[in-house]
This record gives C-alpha cells, sequence and structure tokens, in this order.
C-alpha cells in the first residue's frame, strides 16, 4: 500500500479515462465521477481538484 495517498489514472470498461484518489489503507476515497476522453483530461481534472480542495466548504443539511 502506498505510504500517503496517491491519484491513480486509468482506462474504464467503456475505454475512458477516469481518476481515484487511494487513501493509504487503500480504500478509494474519491473519484472523477466522470470519463474523460484523454488522459490529459483526467490529469486535469486532478489538477483541478488539488487547487480547489483547501478551499473547499463542509455544508451540512
Amino acid at each position: 500500500m502506498p505510504s500517503k495517498p496517491v491519484f491513480e489514472v486509468y482506462r474504464d470498461s467503456a475505454s475512458e479515462w477516469r481518476w481515484r484518489l487511494v487513501a493509504t489503507n487503500g480504500n478509494i476515497i474519491a473519484d472523477s465521477g466522470e470519463g474523460y476522453t484523454t488522459k490529459q483530461g483526467a490529469k486535469r481534472g486532478i489538477e483541478s481538484v488539488k487547487r480547489s480542495a483547501p478551499e473547499a466548504e463542509i455544508i451540512e443539511e
């Protein structure tokens, strides 16, 4: 298992690119939720999450 969380980029069964964030215990804690046509598109999605997440608020309903 990884010593720190990692983003994995992979092709799904429809040959679309996706990403997932895997915790140190091996659990998937986030995923792209959509497929991308290119690997670069998936990597841009990761970068967007990395930039946005520190400022994300928690909303309780």
